[in-house]
């Protein structure tokens, strides 16, 4: 897989995307990460890439030329890429787009900023805008940052046990994870649960599912 990314502040990514899963993929040759500057098509010895919004008001407004120079020059290289672009207005991501996302050959993701870009880049490239919530940050980077880790983490590969991925919160069934233990039995008066110690497997099983629903229930209630 080949994502390439657009941001105006490449070093914010780059950090990130060499550690953990998604450095190890990198390593692997199961994915393909590029960092692309808009700045390298702005115009001026200052590289300008933002203006004051016409109609007035407060921040600024990422131009249009240098956004447009940026993916010309990546569906040059991707075509067929699918564009998506942060911003708090998009769909929210969940586990379901990210299945249907690690799927592609390839993305773009297009990192918003300062008030936002011009709107021209919208009707003229069509990405598809995607959100982690209802809140506000300051620029793009993180959302593209949690899209990439939750996308790279399902490439065949990519974990070193693959039944992680299907086991995770969000799975086939929609609920939360179930608790997890480890040694030592005992901590601060606190025990593991028998269930997962007395050695039966379906057993285990039961009460993971049952967690996993007790879990669900109030904190994702359905309706």
């Amino acid at each position: 897989m080949r994502i390439h990314l657009v941001t105006l502040h490449p070093d914010l990514l780059r950090g990130p995307c060499e550690a953990s899963i998604v450095g190890r993929a990198r390593r692997r040759g199961l994915v393909e990460l590029s960092f692309t500057d808009p700045r390298r098509w702005a115009e001026g010895r200052h590289k300008k890439v933002d203006d004051r919004p016409f109609g007035g008001g407060p921040g600024m407004v990422i131009a249009a030329p240098p956004m447009a120079g940026a993916l010309d020059h990546l569906r040059a290289q991707e075509p067929a890429a699918r564009l998506l672009i942060t911003s708090p207005q998009g769909r929210r991501l969940d586990q379901a787009w990210v299945r249907e996302l690690a799927l592609e050959p390839a993305l773009v993701v297009l990192c918003g900023h300062y008030e936002g870009i011009d709107e021209r880049i919208d009707a003229l490239y069509r990405p598809e805008p995607f959100s982690l919530g209802d809140f506000v940050l300051s620029g793009g980077e993180p959302a593209a940052l949690a899209l990439v880790d939750a996308v790279v983490r399902l490439l065949p590969g990519a974990l070193g046990n693959a039944a992680s991925a299907v086991e995770d919160s969000f799975g086939d069934d929609g609920e939360l994870d179930h608790p997890c233990f480890t040694r030592p039995r005992e901590f601060r008066g606190l025990e593991v649960p028998a269930a997962l110690i007395a050695g039966d497997h379906a057993g285990i099983a039961r009460w993971r599912a049952e967690e996993r629903r007790r879990r669900t229930a109030p904190r994702r209630p359905s309706g």
